[in-house]
């Protein structure tokens, strides 16, 4: 028997389960290994909490007891330690700057566990008044629901692969997905199949993992596939450069950031390529010794880079600058929350009612707390400074994380609320928390002597980046936790299972953290920091926001930035902001999001070209559903009527695929010690497989556009 749309509180069912903790541990560990991937060589991580509730349903449907508050707790867990992986937007920039030489596994652990388990802690006052009580629209934990109850039998909902989830025209270049809308309008009626729609996902999921690991396997194993290639025409001294990449992961996360943020990826790339790097190249002076492509590329990297960081900078403070409001009203609710009187036996007797108790809240806090100044005071252990200074910067490493973390969730969990996960600025965040941390350090500068020596700038340096890894780790799971938590309130959770679920999705996705990025690390590099001589720095991961993060840190302490080329990117930042004022009035499509446009300039060009073609895919195929539906003369509703959510999962399965190939050829590359054991072909094969590379990746996004749009036909 089908359960009802939401279970009732006078029902209990079996929610926090052993075989769904393991089933989310499982699911944690594929999607944390594929979102540490993937931001490590975007920048861009993706909502796991779809994806997870699919495959979800797909394995517990074969155990006759589940039920779909047991499915919401492994989606839960899972969905937390995805975004737990925002962690490494800064904490690379550790061995970029030689202070780690790895990824050490305590500290590591300490700062992501403590960190995403705050950020739960942080929220958990918030859920009545912002979940329950608010009419705020929590987009992507409606569509979480919804999942549930139709992959369940009890939504009235279609099926999975039957309504809506394509990108909104908002969201921001995080590459997770958002959902306006969630009801769906046609298809299973309640009662229905409780294994079409769960199949029916997970066979997309299946399908575009599949794609892509063959592809990615091809072409980073066996080396018969090129990975990119680009033109370089010249106009007199000026170069230009015509890139594409061939990366089937960067395809879907094309598809999930859609055609705004797309677009806005592109100006970036036109101003990096078309206007910036020809204009130095006309202007300068090329070595006699460096080829046309080095030359190029030597200036984007110390020149043209800049400007997109002083795009980004501009942006960050833009966005947070109008979330200065609902930041208000976030940590107003949170003081109001925090100083609430008990609420009435009847509503505390409700089993969805039943929160943590302020008691654990307090205990797990304080535990947390002490676990992060152990943490900060390992990782200071070494350092060349008294015992006296290490208290001192431990006190005020560890208040900064704690108090700017509080007034960060409140903000991310509002604004989750307001427009959906995506839109909050886990970036942005970083970028103001590494400004504040690193002026914070140099006020120390009296009491500790820190900034005398060398040795002493590098341990400030180290110390502004691990605080903010604090505080991203904070605002990532904050940003997460009230979606989640919105979706158990729909369908009848308990929240204190649930909260007990998002802990346990910190823990785990903590523990995964370390072993990953280590494995990257040795098997590819990252941008600037080859752990082993020879490496190919072509095939480093380029970590974009850490190496921004970097670059601020050591320009704060060493007074050493670029500022010509950042305060032009200031400029252009500005003017990009008055830009999108317009556009958002009349057009719909062409608006220009600040930081999407200072990402693009910022990454390789063979990154933000791919991110192109698959928003301009997925925009393609909205035309497309949208001509066929009027066509039939039905409304069209581009979230709920047609098959994009099944677009969402296809693309989720590109990006898992090919992140979890990278993963295991890291292990490969690891264990061999070669950079390419698997190879097929040598350099001389190069050319052709760049060709075929590019043919099979234009074959994908045909077979993709295909598949999307035959599922959408209306009979």
């Amino acid at each position: 028997m089908a359960e009802p749309a939401r279970v009732p509180d006078s029902i209990t069912l079996p929610e926090l389960t052993v075989r769904g903790v393991l089933i989310g541990a499982l699911i944690t560990v594929v999607f944390t290994a594929s979102n540490v991937f993937l931001g490590l060589k975007v920048g861009l991580t993706f909502s796991s909490a779809i994806p997870a509730a699919v495959i979800s349903m797909s394995v517990l449907r074969l155990f006759r007891t589940s039920n779909i508050l047991e499915n919401n707790m492994v989606q839960t867990q899972a969905s937390a330690a995805g975004t737990l992986s925002s962690i490494i937007f800064i904490l690379p920039a550790l061995v970029m700057m030689g202070h780690w030489h790895g990824f050490p596994f305590w500290e590591t652990l300490g700062i992501c566990a403590a960190g995403g388990m705050l950020g739960v802690m942080f929220t958990i006052p918030l859920r009545h008044i912002m979940v329950v009580q608010s009419s705020l629209p929590y987009p992507e934990g409606v569509a979480a629901a919804e999942i549930l109850r139709v992959g369940s039998g009890t939504g009235e909902g279609a099926a999975l692969g039957d309504d809506g989830g394509q990108t909104s025209p908002g969201s921001s270049p995080s590459g997770r997905v958002v959902d306006a809308h969630s009801a769906a309008t046609d298809g299973a009626a309640p009662g229905a199949s409780q294994t079409k729609p769960a199949a029916t996902g997970m066979a997309d999921i299946l399908s575009g993992a599949g794609i892509a690991a063959v592809v990615s396997f091809a072409s980073s194993g066996l080396r018969v596939l090129g990975d990119a290639v680009s033109v370089w025409p010249t106009i007199g001294a000026a170069v230009f450069r015509l890139p594409m990449g061939f990366s089937m992961a960067l395809l879907g996360a094309g598809y999930l950031i859609g055609i705004v943020a797309g677009l806005a990826m592109l100006t970036g790339l036109v101003i990096a390529w078309g206007i910036s790097v020809p204009v130095l190249t006309a202007l300068g002076d090329r070595p006699a010794d460096l080829s046309v492509m080095d030359y190029a590329t030597g200036l984007w990297s110390s020149q043209v880079r800049f400007i997109g960081a002083g795009v980004i900078g501009v942006g960050a403070i833009w966005t947070l600058a109008t979330l200065f409001m609902p930041m208000m009203r976030g940590i107003k609710t949170s003081f109001s929350a925090f100083s609430a009187t008990r609420r009435s036996e009847q509503s505390a007797a409700l089993r969805t009612e039943q929160d943590l108790s302020g008691r654990w809240i307090a205990i797990v806090t304080l535990v947390l707390v002490v676990i992060l100044v152990v943490t900060f005071a390992s990782f200071l252990r070494a350092e060349p400074v008294t015992a006296g200074s290490v208290g001192l910067l431990v006190t005020h490493a560890v208040a900064f994380a704690f108090i700017f973390g509080f007034l960060v969730a409140a903000a991310c969990g509002y604004m989750a609320g307001l427009v959906g996960s995506s839109t909050s600025p886990i970036s942005g965040v970083g970028i103001v928390a590494i400004v504040l941390v690193s002026l914070l350090m140099l006020g120390l500068e009296r009491s500790t002597g820190l900034l005398g020596s060398q040795e002493g700038v590098q341990m400030a340096i180290a110390l502004a980046i691990f605080t903010t890894s604090a505080v991203v780790a904070v605002a990532s799971i904050a940003n997460d936790n009230l979606q989640d938590l919105k979706t158990g309130w729909l369908v009848g959770a308990t929240p204190w299972r649930q909260q007990v679920a998002l802990l346990i999705g910190c823990v785990v996705g903590a523990a995964v953290i370390s072993p990953i990025l280590e494995l990257l690390y040795n098997a590819y590099g990252f941008a600037d920091a080859l752990p082993h001589a020879g490496m190919d720095p072509d095939q480093a991961l380029s970590a974009p926001q850490a190496t921004l993060m970097l670059a601020i840190a050591r320009g704060i302490f060493t007074h050493q930035l670029n500022w010509a080329m950042i305060l032009i990117g200031m400029a252009v930042g500005v003017g990009l902001i008055v830009v999108d004022g317009i556009l958002k009035r009349t057009c719909r499509v062409a608006r220009m999001p600040v930081l999407a446009v200072g990402i693009g300039i910022y990454l390789p060009p063979t990154v933000s070209a791919p991110l192109v073609v698959g928003a301009l895919l997925a925009w393609l195929i909205e035309r497309a559903l949208r001509r066929r539906a009027e066509q039939a003369g039905q409304p069209y509703d581009r979230y709920a009527a047609l098959p994009n959510r099944r677009g969402t999962l296809l693309a989720s399965g590109l990006i898992v695929g090919e992140s979890l190939v990278g993963v295991l050829m890291a292990a490969i590359i690891g264990a061999s010690g070669s950079e390419a054991p698997l190879a097929l072909a040598g350099t001389d094969f190069a050319p052709i497989a760049n060709w075929l590379g590019l043919a099979v990746f234009a074959g994908v996004a045909v077979l993709f556009y295909r598949r999307i749009v035959s599922a959408g036909r209306v009979s």
